[in-house]
C-alpha cells in the first residue's frame, strides 16, 4: 500500500502517509453495527432457527420469531408435507416482504428431523411437536450441538424429563421450555407479591384445568397420502390413523392426541404444565416438588391434594374460573389467569415492587430473551430443569389419578418411595431407535 500511495502522490510526507493510513485502519475497523445503522445486525451474527414441527403451534411460534432480529428461520420440518410446505412459505413470503424481493426461498424443508440437525448452519431448533417425542428430539438435538427451544409440557414422563435435563447439561446447550407465562406481566406480578409475602403466608393453592388423558378411541382412518404416520408415532407403538390427532391445516380444532394416554398427559399436562410452572415459580420451588401427592377419594378429600414440604398444599380444583391459579394466604388473595389479575387487597394489583425487595428474572418477551441466552450463553427465564419440574408435577397428578393411590414423592431422588407400581410408571417403554 506504502509503494501505490508514493506513485500517486509523489512528494507526500511521511507524516501525511502515517495520518491517512491510520485514518483507513479506523473506518476498516468501525463496528458493523454502526455501519448498518440503528438496530442492525450483521447477518453473521444472526441466530439461524430450525423448526422441528410446522403444524398449528409451530404457526403461533413462527409469528414470535420471525420479527425478531436477533434470529433468522432458515429451516422447518414435518412428517406431514403439506404442513411444512405451508410453513415453509409463510417464512419465505415474510422474508420477501420484508427485504421487498421476490421469489425468496430461504427457508429449506425436512420430512425428517434428523436430517435438518444435519445442517450445519442451524444455530438452534424449536420443537413444537406432539409430547411423546420432545425427549428424543431434545436428546439428538442437544448432541448435535444445538440449542434448543421446546414446547410444553416437556415430557411425557418423568424419566424423559430427567434424560432431556442431562443431554442438555451435558452438551452444554441452551435450553428454553414453551412456558411463555412467566415472560408475562400479570404472573410476574403475582410471583413478586407472594414471594415478598405481600398476602402474608400462603395457607393454599388451587389450581383450575381439566382432568387427567383417557385411553385412545377415535376411529380408525384413511391415511393421508402426505403424510408419514409410523415416523409420526416415533417412539410409541403403533395406534391407527384419526384425523383429529393432527388435524389439517385451517381446521379450528387442536391435535387431540393431547387427549390420550401415550401421546399426551390430559389437560393435566396441556394447561397444567402451564398453571402448575406458575405455583412453583411463585413459591419458589422451582428445583424441587411436591412430597405427597393424594388423589380425591370422595369422603374426605374432594380434590386431588399435593404437599409440599414447607407444608403448603396444592389442589387440582375448580374455583369458579376455567384455566386459573388461587392463591389464598393470611392476609389476602390472588387470583390469576391470562391476561387477569385480580388481589386482595386490590391494591397490590398495581404495586411497584421495590429495588430492595425480592425480585423474580425478568423477561417481556419469551422468544427474544431465548435468543439472548444464546448470545450470552446464559440460562433463560424457564430452563430444561425448571421446565422438567414442572411437568414432573403434572405427571405425578396423572399417576395417582390412574392408580387412585396417594404417592410419596422425593424431589431430590426423583423416586416414589410408597408404591412400586406408581414407580414404574415414572418411565414407558419407547422403540430402541429413538430411546433415551
Amino acid at each position: 500500500m506504502e509503494k501505490e500511495i508514493k506513485q500517486q502522490g509523489q512528494g507526500m510526507s511521511r507524516r501525511k502517509f502515517l495520518g491517512n493510513a491510520a485514518a483507513l485502519s479506523a473506518f476498516m475497523i468501525v463496528p458493523r453495527h454502526v455501519l448498518g445503522g440503528k438496530g442492525f445486525i450483521a447477518p453473521s451474527d444472526r441466530i439461524n432457527l430450525g423448526f422441528i414441527g410446522s403444524g398449528r403451534q409451530s404457526l403461533t411460534l413462527q409469528k414470535a420469531f420471525l420479527p425478531l432480529a436477533e434470529g433468522r428461520i432458515i429451516a422447518a420440518c414435518d412428517v406431514y408435507q403439506s404442513k411444512v410446505d405451508n410453513f415453509s412459505h409463510l417464512v419465505n413470503d415474510y422474508y420477501a416482504a420484508q427485504n421487498d424481493q421476490s421469489g425468496y426461498k430461504g427457508c429449506t424443508t425436512y420430512q425428517r428431523f434428523t436430517d435438518l440437525l444435519e445442517n450445519k448452519d442451524i444455530d438452534a431448533v424449536v420443537i413444537a411437536t406432539p409430547d411423546h417425542w420432545h425427549a428424543a428430539m431434545t436428546d439428538r438435538a442437544a448432541a448435535a450441538g444445538k440449542d434448543i427451544y421446546s414446547e410444553k409440557p416437556l415430557s411425557l414422563t418423568v424419566a424423559e424429563g430427567r434424560a432431556m435435563v442431562n443431554a442438555v447439561r451435558k452438551h452444554k446447550r441452551v435450553f428454553q421450555t414453551g412456558s411463555m407465562q412467566r415472560s408475562r406481566p400479570e404472573f410476574r406480578q403475582a410471583a413478586e407479591l407472594i414471594r415478598n409475602g405481600y398476602i402474608g403466608d400462603i395457607k393454599n393453592v388451587k389450581v383450575s384445568i381439566g382432568g387427567p388423558p383417557v385411553p385412545y378411541d377415535l376411529p380408525e382412518e384413511t391415511l393421508p397420502n402426505d403424510l408419514d404416520w409410523q415416523l409420526w408415532l416415533g417412539p410409541n407403538e403403533y395406534v391407527h390413523y384419526n384425523h383429529q390427532l393432527n388435524p389439517v391445516i385451517g381446521d379450528a380444532t387442536w391435535g387431540r392426541w393431547r387427549d390420550f394416554k401415550g401421546l399426551g398427559g390430559g389437560d393435566i399436562t396441556d394447561w397444567g404444565a402451564h398453571m402448575f410452572d406458575i405455583v412453583q415459580w411463585a413459591l419458589d420451588m422451582d428445583n424441587t416438588g411436591p412430597v405427597s401427592i393424594t388423589p380425591p377419594d370422595g369422603r374426605d378429600l374432594q380434590h386431588l391434594t399435593m404437599v409440599y414440604s414447607n407444608g403448603i398444599t396444592v389442589t387440582h380444583e375448580n374455583w369458579g374460573r376455567p384455566h386459573g391459579i388461587q392463591f389464598n394466604g393470611t392476609q389476602g388473595v390472588i387470583e390469576i389467569q391470562r391476561n387477569k389479575l385480580v388481589t386482595t387487597p386490590e391494591t397490590l394489583k398495581e404495586k411497584v415492587i421495590g429495588s430492595n425487595e425480592k425480585q423474580v428474572y425478568h423477561s417481556s418477551n419469551h422468544y427474544l430473551d431465548f435468543l439472548q441466552a444464546i448470545k450470552g450463553r446464559t440460562k433463560p427465564i424457564a430452563d430444561v430443569e425448571t421446565g422438567h419440574r414442572s411437568a414432573t408435577v403434572c405427571n405425578l397428578a396423572n399417576i395417582a389419578y390412574e392408580l387412585n393411590a396417594p404417592l410419596q414423592w422425593n424431589p431430590e431422588k426423583e423416586q416414589i418411595t410408597n408404591n412400586a407400581a406408581a414407580n414404574n410408571l415414572l418411565s414407558r417403554k419407547m422403540k430402541k431407535e429413538w430411546a433415551v
